[in-house]
């Protein structure tokens, strides 16, 4: 699949929920494109839809993304995809792989060099996973803070 090919920005259906999709073959490129599609999202919605995203929320976002993708790419064969959702009281990361094994946190070990990311995104957002048909589908949500003072401009 040809990640621009699958962008796409829109409203979700009842909820007023707006967001936005994108695929790649699961070749480890795309890592860079995820990061950058996470903060441009949040940034250009906010501006166009009236919903302020602090600055914090856009880095933990960043965060988030990066290190499901990392995962995705480095652990599962195939595709990946990388849907970013915001709410009024939210930003959801889902992202989807095709390795049927839902991941678990391995116990802290500060000699331990890697493998800190489930850690890291549990530490700062709420975590489900669950298996899909095929492969899991793993989201976390990070929570929008009422501070327009740290909020990204528009």
């Amino acid at each position: 699949m040809d990640a621009e090919d699958q962008d796409e920005c829109r409203d979700g259906q009842d909820t007023g929920a707006i967001e936005t999709v994108l695929a790649w073959d699961g070749d480890g490129s795309c890592l860079a494109q995820a990061r950058r599609l996470a903060a441009d999202f949040l940034t250009q919605t906010q501006g166009g839809h009236a919903l302020p995203v602090p600055v914090r929320t856009i880095d933990l976002t960043q965060l988030v993304v990066s290190e499901l993708v990392t995962n995705a790419c480095k652990y599962a064969p195939g595709p990946v995809r990388l849907r970013l959702r915001l709410t009024e009281t939210a930003v959801e990361v889902a992202v989807w792989d095709t390795h049927p094994t839902l991941p678990s946190a391995r116990a802290a070990d500060p000699q331990r060099v890697g493998q800190h990311g489930l850690e890291i995104v549990k530490a700062v957002a709420h975590l489900t996973m669950r298996s899909e048909p095929v492969g899991k589908r793993i989201t976390a949500r990070i929570g929008l803070r009422s501070s327009p003072e740290h909020t990204a401009p528009a």
